[in-house]
């Protein structure tokens, strides 16, 4: 069985939950400093220390990358990582300091029903500590879980998903790990069929393909209780040695999973954001043929990914909750 993100070697993933709150954080933490950069789309982003991942900037890799619910509250989450990572002695040198670098994005998730009322502070510089922590490279746990906990789509609850491929003729690997809280449909429609079905490997998310004919609903413009409750961020990961420039590109191209799974994408209500990591292990042998394959092959696993994330979802435990892709057609 695929373990998604982390097989890619020496990249780790760990989660942390607050059930109160119903909402949690994802921790992807490199075992060296890797190179990485950004793509966003969405027309509502809530980031921290993207401005670096630009080629031009001095800082060459990251320490960790995070994924969080919480809205602005959820930027927190990176303080907690970047403590951990300062305990273990990570990060950029400056003289005797060390900075670790770790870039973060957050999604919208305060209205799902949990609790909120967490007093002066948020749980999650703590949850991100705990989400580093945790980080191993076993399967990555999917559904309700990390950053995924709260999340939620047009007609189904959202969720963590990760899937990973290798790249056709060119000896390279891509992954991907994406939080799937959009203002469109994961769905075609209001049935069981995902938009990512043509992607699909097996029946990793009930192999039922697409629908012969696209239902009377398919492309109905959703509803949402709250303009800007959104946001898919997701996580491109690659074995591939790749400049920060062309990691900017692998980003670009993937970004076109997102289209590929989530109807409507990149709306002014989501912050849609994918980050991109290349671990350097493997040296392109066509520069531009290989990074073409590359980013292809992201856009294909991000689409799955975010497929799986809504399949292995489960209702969160609070009144009112919207109903999983499970509870409703089995799987």
């Amino acid at each position: 069985m695929s373990g998604g993100l982390t097989d890619i070697a020496s990249i780790r993933v760990g989660h942390a939950d607050d059930p109160r709150a119903q909402s949690g954080v994802t921790a992807v933490v490199f075992d060296a400093p890797t190179v990485a950069a950004v793509d966003i789309r969405g027309g509502g982003p809530g980031t921290r220390e993207t401005d670096l991942l630009d080629p031009e900037r001095t800082v060459p890799g990251v320490d960790a990358l995070v994924l969080s619910g919480g809205s602005v509250f959820g930027l927190d989450a990176a303080s907690g990582v970047t403590a951990w990572l300062a305990e273990t002695g990570r990060g950029f040198a400056v003289g005797p300091a060390r900075v670790p670098i770790v870039p973060a994005a957050i999604l919208f998730d305060l209205l799902n029903g949990g609790d909120k009322a967490w007093g002066r502070y948020p749980p999650y510089r703590d949850l991100g500590f705990a989400a580093a922590a945790k980080a191993g490279t076993g399967p990555v746990a999917m559904g309700s879980v990390g950053a995924g906990l709260g999340a939620r789509t047009a007609n189904l609850k959202g969720g963590l998903g990760s899937a990973s491929a290798a790249v056709e003729g060119t000896g390279l690997r891509v992954a991907a790990l994406v939080a799937v809280n959009a203002l469109g449909r994961v769905t075609v429609g209001d049935g069981p069929h995902f938009w990512a079905a043509p992607f699909e490997i097996g029946a990793e998310f009930g192999g039922l393909g697409s629908p012969a004919t696209p239902a009377p609903d398919a492309f109905a413009w959703p509803v949402k209780p709250m303009p800007g409750a959104n946001t898919t961020i997701a996580v491109v990961a690659t074995d591939a040695r790749l400049t920060k420039a062309e990691a900017r590109r692998l980003a670009v191209m993937a970004q076109d999973g997102l289209a590929r799974a989530i109807v409507p994408a990149h709306t002014p209500l989501d912050g849609d954001l994918v980050f991109s990591a290349a671990t350097g292990a493997v040296p392109l042998t066509d520069p531009v043929g290989d990074l073409a394959r590359l980013g292809d092959a992201a856009a294909r696993v991000l689409a799955r990914a975010v497929a799986l994330g809504v399949y292995h979802a489960s209702a969160l435990p609070v009144a009112g909750a919207q109903g999983a892709w499970r509870d409703r057609f089995g799987g």
